[in-house]
């Protein structure tokens, strides 16, 4: 057996981080995680931010652990992280104050503004992105419109993962699958849209070259180096949003694979080798992001295991601990079909009293009220199946070599009674896992810039050889059939 390279994985989420080291021995990837940490915002008197300094300690910590355990047989390491959130940069390098979190009211009527700027379906046509009020464009704009002295300062935009790469190497980058999320990115261009964002009166200066994932940075910076105990370890560029890297190492050989990447947010989608921007994507909400190879994710934004992890946050502030094996075990006894909710209804968007708002919505509609925590759960994963059953008819419309496969990876593909859920609704086998996509396709970025691997599908069949996925198929189909109707017209009706 030839000797292990060893890659590093920074993997940042909205509710946690890891450090994770991929020891690869020529065939197969061996995935350890060396520190795992939480991810908590902080509020303070100008709104929510990312304790982003927080995060950063964890990683070096994370990354002494891997000098001590692996030495010289680490690579490189490379960063992801959640999307469209950024730090502003100064003349000297220094970051111009804590990173807004996403779900700060900065943006609020940030919309209304921009379209009066620039048409709604003009800023569509020009990026390809469904509309979200956080995206990048919205929280850029609440910067100029409020006078935020910051921007006038910046001299950089550095997004999350290009941030913390920034602050491992000393060299600054903007890549591409991140820079994609922003709603300011043209993928038919490939490159900012400068006309957009001058019209929309944002400073253009921020907005530099695009690197791809799998460009090498350099290596540690010396006191990065000396902290952690690394000589030569170099930073590479990966699939720098989350999602991106998580589809990389979806384990598909399909000419057009289907995912859901779930976890808090469920990102339901085609990978396409072109965008689609028409009228037919703008009015079904589809987003066009960029992957590795500048392949396409063609995908929506789906509200997830948000409900679950709030529900699950707003009975420990009562005192009521459940692991969420036991939540799943509650929702597996509770009676089918008794109450759904649309997941996507705004009032599910922001934090607390997520149990109370799953009541009152199904008060409004008519139902059954969900009073248990197995009922809620219930009521949530039941109401999830039934809306990616929606939009996966949509997809399907937009292509014609339709999977007979649909994969579910990250965390949330651990939740067995939503993965068969899924398959029920929709009617295709499920093939769940691996949980650590985003980690082992932030891994393969970095094994295509080593030259370990010559290309994504070799990359992918690895993955699929290292680890198991759990096939669930599809059963009850006339029972979710009439669930489907049941839950179009409470949704259409709410």
């Amino acid at each position: 057996m030839s000797q292990k390279k060893v890659y590093l994985a920074v993997d940042l989420g909205a509710g946690s981080g890891r450090v994770l080291a991929g020891e690869f021995d020529g065939s197969r990837i061996e995935l350890r995680e060396l520190n795992r940490f939480e991810n908590t915002p902080v509020e303070l008197p100008d709104g929510w931010h990312w304790n982003i300094t927080s995060l950063y300690q964890n990683i070096l910590e994370g990354l002494k652990i891997a000098a001590k355990e692996y030495g010289d047989a680490a690579v490189s390491v490379g960063v992801d992280t959640w999307g469209v959130d950024y730090a502003l940069i100064d003349k000297k390098g220094g970051m111009l104050g804590l990173p807004y979190q996403y779900r700060d009211s900065r943006t609020d009527e940030m919309m209304e503004t921009a379209y009066a700027k620039v048409p709604k379906k003009e800023i569509y046509e020009a990026t390809g992105i469904q509309f979200m009020f956080f995206n990048s464009i919205f929280q850029l704009l609440s910067e100029v419109e409020g006078g935020n002295g910051a921007i006038d300062q910046a001299e950089d935009i550095l997004f999350m993962p290009d941030l913390v790469a920034y602050w491992l190497s000393g060299e600054k980058s903007q890549e591409r699958s991140i820079v994609s999320t922003t709603q300011l990115y043209n993928p038919v261009k490939k490159d900012w849209d400068f006309d957009l964002i001058e019209k929309l009166g944002l400073p253009k200066h921020l907005f530099k070259k695009i690197k791809e994932p799998g460009t090498e940075l350099g290596t540690l910076r010396p006191n990065v180096a000396e902290l952690t105990g690394f000589k030569n370890l170099k930073v590479v560029t990966v699939a720098g949003h989350d999602t991106a890297s998580a589809v990389a190492a979806v384990p598909s050989d399909a000419p057009v694979p289907a995912y859901i990447s779930s976890g808090t947010w469920s990102l339901m989608g085609l990978e396409l080798p072109e965008p689609v921007i028409s009228d037919q994507s703008f009015d079904d909400a589809f987003t066009n992001e960029i992957g590795i190879n500048n392949s396409v994710r063609f995908l929506k934004n789906i509200c997830g295991l948000w409900l679950v992890q709030e529900s699950r946050r707003f009975w420990l502030s009562k005192g009521e601990k459940y692991e969420f094996g036991e939540l799943a075990a509650l929702a597996g006894e509770a009676e089918p079909f008794r109450s759904l909710i649309n997941p996507d209804d705004p009032r599910f968007s922001t934090a607390g009293r997520m149990p109370e708002k799953i009541q009152e919505f199904c008060r409004e509609t008519g139902q059954a009220v969900p009073e248990t925590p197995g009922e809620i759960v219930r009521c949530i994963n039941e109401s999830l199946a039934m809306r990616y059953a929606e939009v996966w008819d949509r997809l399907m419309t937009y292509t014609d070599q339709k999977p007979e496969v649909l994969h579910v990876v990250g965390g949330g593909c651990q939740d067995r009674l939503l993965n068969q859920f899924t398959a029920n609704a929709i009617g295709v086998t499920v093939k769940a896992g691996p949980v650590e996509a985003t980690g082992l396709g932030n891994i393969l970025a970095q094994m295509l810039a080593d030259g370990a691997i010559s290309s994504l599908a070799e990359g992918r069949e690895i993955v699929a050889a290292s680890f198991e996925v759990e096939d669930f198929e599809h059963v009850d189909d006339e029972v979710w059939a009439l669930a489907r109707e049941k839950f179009a017209a409470i949704t259409q009706s709410a």
